[in-house]
């Protein structure tokens, strides 16, 4: 499964109600490989695909593809406001080593292919 918080749920609902899709969308959670710790997570507002497992939390309807679901399964999608920068944050339980700046991550299936 993977959650949203209720202010991560608060931002998605303001994006698709200032940028109306047809058909029902909601907040894809994916995973691609890149970035310095291996992968990199993908957040876009989608529609539901064949083969999408697809959660509701706080009214938002999240959609994982079933090959990332492995690498993001008990994540939870959260919504920063910080002096920093703003923008949504995947609190990931899976995760054994992310680079400094947060935007790559190593799970650890992919830390015993690195140390063969």
């Amino acid at each position: 499964m993977i959650t949203i918080t209720e202010k991560g749920a608060t931002k998605v609902r303001e994006f698709l109600d200032s940028n109306p899709q047809e058909g029902e969308a909601g907040l894809r959670v994916g995973v691609r490989g890149g970035g310095c710790s291996g992968f990199q997570y993908v957040l876009a507002f989608d529609e539901k695909r064949d083969g999408d497992m697809s959660f509701n939390s706080h009214g938002i309807t999240v959609l994982c593809d079933r090959q990332s679901f492995p690498y993001v399964t008990g994540s939870t999608i959260d919504y920063l406001d910080a002096l920093t920068g703003a923008g949504f944050k995947v609190e990931n339980p899976n995760v054994t080593a992310a680079c400094g700046c947060g935007s790559s991550f190593r799970v650890p299936d992919e830390e015993e292919v690195s140390a063969v």
